[in-house]
């Protein structure tokens, strides 16, 4: 009897434990005022990363040799024409470069090499963009958050890896018109084909792509899984060197 009260009593402090933990966890996180917890420091995006390596935010050319960068939110060439983030690297979750690691070595094998224009990016950089084009089309609304401040969506296209040549798709990145909608039809064939490829290959590997964004995928967010980041690129970049 004393063995099974012994028992009892140290199931019920594990359990008192664990709510304590769970407790301390949510209210670990900022909340802005639309409510959402935000990871916005380094001390905090360690407590995440060290009880979910899954959340961790990974360098993409670590994992992906052959991708190619063009930040044009590092610059003035974008909607905004204002330089929105300084020193971008391509990060982006565990889950989602792995993702894209599959997809990239099933498109080298048809000598094709992915570009990508935008990764991980700050909630702040979200919340500027809201202000210049309030669109939920085009631009992720604060009060949900971006798919990019959790590392999760990706802004891509393709190239030859033989000549390094840019594939024909239906717009440039970051074009606000029907013509960039995945199910435009309107277009030559040839473009068409390398939009669906792009579209196939990314699918098979476990993303999604936006509607309105024939460049923008993203991997599944079951019941808010993966948190906002807003933290910067210098600070990230700091991080990871020493980690």
């Amino acid at each position: 009897m004393h063995k099974i009260k012994s028992a009892t009593l140290f199931f019920l402090l594990i359990v008192v434990l664990c709510t304590i933990c769970n407790q301390t966890d949510a209210q670990r996180y900022k909340k802005n005022k639309y409510n959402l917890e935000i990871i916005d420091n380094i001390n905090d995006y360690k407590h995440e990363t060290d009880k979910n390596n899954s959340a961790k935010l990974v360098p993409l050319l670590d994992f992906i040799p052959h991708l190619k960068t063009d930040f044009v939110y590092a610059t003035v060439h974008n909607f905004t024409h204002t330089a929105l983030y300084k020193n971008p690297r391509a990060y982006a979750l565990l889950p989602t470069a792995q993702a894209l690691k599959k997809a990239a070595n099933i498109l080298k094998k048809k000598d094709l090499g992915i570009i990508l224009f935008d990764a991980y990016r700050p909630y702040a950089v979200t919340e500027k963009m809201w202000e210049i084009e309030p669109d939920p089309r085009y631009a992720a609304d604060p009060k949900l958050g971006s798919g990019h401040n959790r590392g999760i969506a990706l802004d891509i296209s393709l190239y030859k890896l033989s000549n390094g040549k840019l594939l024909k798709m239906p717009t440039g990145f970051d074009d606000f018109s029907d013509t960039a909608h995945s199910d435009y039809m309107n277009l030559d064939k040839e473009i068409i084909g390398n939009r669906q490829l792009l579209k196939t290959v990314m699918e098979s590997c476990g993303f999604e792509q936006l509607s309105t964004e024939w460049w923008h995928f993203y991997i599944p967010n079951p019941n808010n899984q993966y948190k906002i980041i807003n933290l910067s690129f210098d600070t990230l970049n700091k991080y990871t060197i020493y980690n």
